[in-house]
């Protein structure tokens, strides 16, 4: 049939492929932004208030708010505990033993979450710590 022109290929399925990666508002590719977002509490706000548009830098500061809001609470319920139990005459001085490590065991806990949430924004995947993340992204989502 010589009177049909030849068609193009369809275009592949599937997202395309990204050329680089993306900059942000403040100049940072978007996975260095996002990295530096991870930094829990301080690098989360600040990237939330700079960043305007980029959705995943803009996710990566809100989980660093709530899980950085997270073990800021935790530490003062920390010290709470501690004087707490300090304060009981006789086993107190056992309690604040036992607390301390327990203490030292979650703050190793949030430290591995926060090593692992940076190097997973770093190589560009959008990870949800269990639990804060889901929030960070609802919050996200619904922010104007």
């Amino acid at each position: 049939m010589p009177d049909q022109e030849p068609t193009a290929p369809p275009p592949p399925s599937g997202p395309a492929p990204e050329l680089g990666p993306k900059s942000t508002s403040t100049g940072l590719p978007s996975n260095v932004a996002a990295a530096l977002a991870c930094i829990p509490l301080i690098g989360g706000i600040v990237f939330y208030i700079v960043e305007k548009h980029d959705s995943f830098v803009r996710f990566y500061a809100m989980q660093s708010i709530i899980f950085g809001g997270a073990w800021l609470l935790f530490n003062i319920a920390s010290s709470v505990v501690h004087a707490v139990f300090g304060a009981i005459p006789g086993i107190g001085g056992l309690l604040v033993f036992f607390w301390a490590i327990i203490a030292a065991l979650i703050h190793i806990a949030f430290l591995v979450v926060w090593i692992v949430a940076t190097i997973k924004a770093f190589t560009g995947v959008r990870w949800d710590i269990p639990y804060i993340g889901p929030m960070a992204r609802k919050q996200v989502e619904t922010a104007p």
